[in-house]
């Protein structure tokens, strides 16, 4: 059985009825006593009447508009339409109001009968989801409507029992299952058991009802949200209407690769750099550089911290213990330097450039650059030594990944601590003035 099940939509109403209707708004909104607060004590709140043309048979049936107000919520229009030739009938709601700034989720605990009596305001683009059995009425799949929680199982239901004649005729199987889900969902009305009840409405004009309101209703979480540009497209919002255009330079930036002519380091042969601007996981961006020379392919690749000096420096101390942990992701960046203790080898800042790699490959280009049975690495490599392994950038900008993210890694530690007045003096920043600059004489400069 399918986990989305919809019933099927009834025909639309004519459309004189519909013009009415927003006639009927529009002649309101200088008078708000055309929305009269919800209630069946209200001797004087009576619905406007309008013949309107029948989709059924096509005669005159006649519609009733009523314009309402929800208490704690907002204005609507509760429509419904009886034509007396073909006994054909139809109600739904629309909302009063424009499409609100962001989208709504409810999430209601449905613990016992007197939740299944809160009133329900479902918009036609509004989805129904109660996770317990699976069940989805997918948005659009039901005209607007205004009922209670145990009118939308009872719709759900009548819904799916309204083809199963044909069904046990021509699939026994299905029909059976089908028949089994609707047991269900009729059992889910006496809550014997909890179960959640969730409307997600990405126009924000669905409601379920906080009978303790204004008191907040500890049962009920309500979830405000940004629309997707899938979801403002299925409403028909057209993207002036969203607010200001998003620039896409950066994004366009993040998925381009750029190139641009350089010189071969080598043979100063001319050569093509590639560029890409590069988000790492749970760090920042990076800007990673390599060079291709068709005459003599010498090969070099660069990493750029795409953002600035941090802060506060940063120190990563990792304590290699099993050999998959030179698949680890790497960035150094080139004012970060590297010691391994236990090899009584430290690698100086700048050594290398930037560099994105894994730990692997780290070590590889340390082993290519030094010499020595003392100080090579190739037993770290090759998982024969646990070590620990020293990463300091006063700068801020180096990572190496976090396999536990976004948890705690038990064999990796990440210090940050204020960098000595050396430091800042070998990063360039003592003599940086970023304050007061503007007005600062051209002398002092």
């Amino acid at each position: 059985l399918s986990a989305a099940i919809a019933v099927p939509p009834p025909p639309l109403l004519a459309g004189p009825a519909n013009m009415s209707a927003l006639g009927a708004v529009e002649a309101g909104a200088g008078g708000a006593a055309l929305f009269r607060p919800l209630s069946a004590e209200d001797g004087e709140q009576q619905p406007a009447e309008i013949e309107s043309l029948c989709m059924n048979c096509f005669r005159n049936g006649v519609t009733r508009l009523l314009l309402t107000r929800i208490p704690f919520f907002k204005e609507i229009i509760v429509s419904s339409f009886a034509c007396e030739s073909c006994s054909w009938s139809n109600t739904e709601i629309q909302s009063a109001g424009r499409i609100q700034e962001q989208g709504v989720r409810y999430a209601l605990a449905v613990a016992s009968r007197q939740d299944m009596n809160r009133e329900i305001v479902k918009t036609d683009c509004a989805t129904i989801r109660i996770p317990e059995l699976d069940f989805e009425i997918p948005a659009f799949s039901q005209k607007g409507v205004l009922t209670t929680i145990e009118g939308i199982i009872d719709r759900a239901v009548m819904g799916l029992e309204q083809d199963q004649p044909v069904r046990r005729a021509t699939d026994k199987e299905v029909a059976s299952k089908i028949d089994e889900f609707i047991s269900k969902l009729k059992q889910l009305k006496e809550v014997h058991s909890p179960f959640t009840f969730i409307i997600d409405d990405p126009s924000g004009n669905s409601f379920v009802e906080n009978p303790h309101a204004p008191q907040k209703d500890e049962a009920l979480v309500v979830t405000y949200y940004k629309r997707t540009p899938q979801q403002a497209a299925t409403l028909g919002l057209e993207e002036e209407e969203l607010g200001e255009k998003p620039d896409d330079s950066a994004e366009d930036l993040r998925n381009e690769v750029l190139q641009f002519n350089t010189n071969c380091p080598e043979c100063n042969a001319p050569a093509n750099t590639n560029m890409k601007l590069v988000q790492i996981p749970h760090f920042k961006e990076v800007i990673i550089m390599a060079t291709n020379c068709d005459s003599c392919g010498h090969r070099t690749n660069e990493v750029k911290s795409g953002g600035a000096i941090e802060p506060r420096g940063t120190r990563i101390t990792f304590r290699i213990t099993d050999p998959s942990d030179m698949t680890r992701d790497i960035l150094k960046s080139e004012t970060c330097s590297v010691e391994i203790p236990e090899l009584e080898f430290e690698l100086g800042m700048g050594a290398l450039g930037g560099k994105f790699t894994t730990l692997e490959g780290l070590l590889k280009d340390i082993k290519d650059l030094v010499s020595g049975p003392g100080c090579t690495p190739q037993r770290v490599i090759e998982g024969k030594t646990k070590t620990v392994f020293i990463m300091d950038d006063p700068a801020g900008n180096s990572y190496l990944q976090n396999v536990y993210a976004p948890e705690e890694d038990p064999e990796l530690k990440v210090e940050h601590y204020e960098r000595t007045y050396e430091q800042n003096e070998e990063l360039g920043l003592n003599d940086m003035k970023t304050e007061g600059y503007e007005a600062a004489p051209a002398s002092d400069r």
